[in-house]
């Protein structure tokens, strides 16, 4: 295989340069108009591409005309072209340099012309072609090669053709994992290689059109469609109703919308959705040693790299990695770039491709040789000593608001009786010298007694009078103002 380009726009096409002061500007040919970067020359009739084209034409149009063919060369005055229309002309073939000197092209409009095939010369030459639209042709071969140095290639609409079978192992195999949209609708195609299908990348599934064709029906085809449109994928959601399948090949016209009437095939049995690579995990530089599920007999074995880079045996040219005759991979020292998904392909020969394993290989350092403890057992302590310090400071830590945590204790005989009630912020202390001052709050109640049916107020015994000053009153060595109707004294 021809070794792809290195970049995806060459260095020159990324800056456009003016043509040198010395050289005078060429006019602009008599059939076309000119502005500063376009050129257009559409529905001019012309036979011939015109001469004296403008060297800072980015953009030509030469659709709409009889053009039948393209001279040797013709594009070395346009350096810096990126969008060329040769559309509805009658180019029946291209020559081998029609598209020499022409590296920033990136845009390519040849639909509605005469070509009966694609040849691998035609393209080779246009590294940096993004989109490429040869629909409403007369193709009816398409060379696996033709799209082999196309790097950069994204759009390829094909419809409209005469197609009976498409290189897909090509797309595959070649490296063009680049690519978003296949056009291959309205054409012949009679088959489809199912398994071929079901290994192209995704991003490439999603955009791969076959509406449209006389396809024979059958369960894969149908299982391979539903599956797809379960995926939500493009190419069946918004073509829904325009995938058919031909029931007999004896009749040409018995086709069918094989998604719409789908009770047709209630007997095809589902089955399970491709598996997911298989984990493999290793260290840092050790031997990475991946096998195929199995060895078949006169198969020849790739292995597509997860930078979509074909390994063919017996590997690269260091050998760092070799791919054995059984198909197994090994990788000599394994690095972090090595990560990724690998598939392993079975080829006999260039139509029959099977894929055989898809295997994710993650590569890591090897952890230090003092880890004690793994992360689940780390979080699982850290939770613990959280909760035990939760419960210390809800039962241990001392209470700092002692008139709400502290209970009063009964007051001194000489303080009470049965019928007063003391409350006491602090326990009262004996008199002396030393001892601290102290608040406390009494309020008592008179006895009362019953005589003649009247009830009057009687003082008690050892108690001073009912009406003497000091009853309700706050007692504190440092002679504090209470109010006695406040639930909180408030002290000066």
């Amino acid at each position: 295989m021809a070794n792809l380009p290195s970049t995806k726009h060459p260095t020159q096409c990324l800056t456009r340069l003016r043509p040198a002061r010395a050289s005078p500007p060429r006019s602009c040919p008599s059939a076309c108009i000119c502005t500063s970067d376009l050129l257009s020359c559409s529905r001019q009739t012309l036979q011939r591409v015109p001469r004296a084209l403008p060297p800072t034409a980015t953009t030509l149009d030469l659709s709409h005309n009889a053009l039948s063919q393209l001279q040797d060369g013709w594009l070395a005055a346009l350096p810096h072209l990126e969008a060329l229309h040769v559309g509805h002309n009658q180019i029946g073939e291209l020559s081998p340099r029609a598209f020499h000197n022409a590296s920033c092209l990136r845009h390519l409009d040849m639909s509605s012309n005469r070509l009966r095939a694609v040849e691998k010369h035609y393209f080779e030459e246009l590294v940096s072609l993004e989109e490429l639209l040869l629909y409403n042709n007369r193709i009816a071969r398409v060379d696996e090669n033709a799209f082999a140095k196309l790097s950069g290639l994204r759009k390829v609409y094909l419809s409209w053709n005469n197609l009976t079978s498409f290189p897909f192992h090509a797309v595959q195999g070649l490296g063009n994992f680049s690519l978003r949209t296949l056009d291959l609708s309205s054409n012949s195609l009679s088959s489809l290689p199912v398994e071929e299908l079901a290994a192209l990348p995704e991003h490439v599934r999603n955009g791969l059109y076959l509406h449209n064709n006389p396809v024979r029906c059958s369960c894969p085809l149908y299982l391979m469609l539903q599956r797809w449109r379960q995926r939500g994928f493009s190419s069946v959601r918004d073509f829904f109703e325009e995938h058919t399948c031909k029931v007999s090949d004896a009749v040409p016209r018995s086709l069918i919308k094989l998604l719409k009437y789908n009770h047709l095939f209630e007997n095809c049995s589902a089955e399970p959705d491709p598996a997911q690579p298989v984990p493999f995990p290793v260290t840092v530089g050790r031997v990475l040693l991946l096998a195929c599920n199995a060895s078949l007999p006169h198969v020849a074995y790739m292995w597509i790299s997860p930078h979509h880079e074909p390994i063919w045996p017996p590997g690269n040219a260091n050998r760092s990695v070799e791919v054995f005759l059984n198909g197994s991979l090994r990788i000599a020292s394994a690095q972090p770039w090595h990560s990724g998904v690998y598939v392993c392909l079975a080829i006999d020969g260039p139509r029959n491709v099977s894929r055989l394993c898809e295997v994710n290989v993650t590569v890591h350092y090897s952890k230090p040789d003092g880890e004690a403890f793994s992360t689940g057992l780390t979080t699982l302590l850290g939770c613990i000593v959280s909760l035990l310090l939760v419960l210390v400071y809800l039962f241990v830590t001392p209470c700092r608001c002692p008139p709400c945590c502290r209970t009063a204790p009964p007051s001194p005989p000489q303080e009470c009786s049965a019928q007063s009630s003391i409350l006491s912020a602090t326990p009262p202390t004996t008199d002396g010298p030393s001892r601290r001052a102290s608040k406390h709050v009494a309020f008592l109640e008179p006895a009362r007694e019953v005589l003649d049916g009247k009830e009057r107020q009687v003082p008690a015994e050892g108690l001073p009078d009912g009406r003497h000053p000091k009853v309700l009153q706050l007692r504190s060595d440092t002679e504090s103002i209470s109010s006695v109707f406040s639930d909180t004294p408030i002290v000066s």
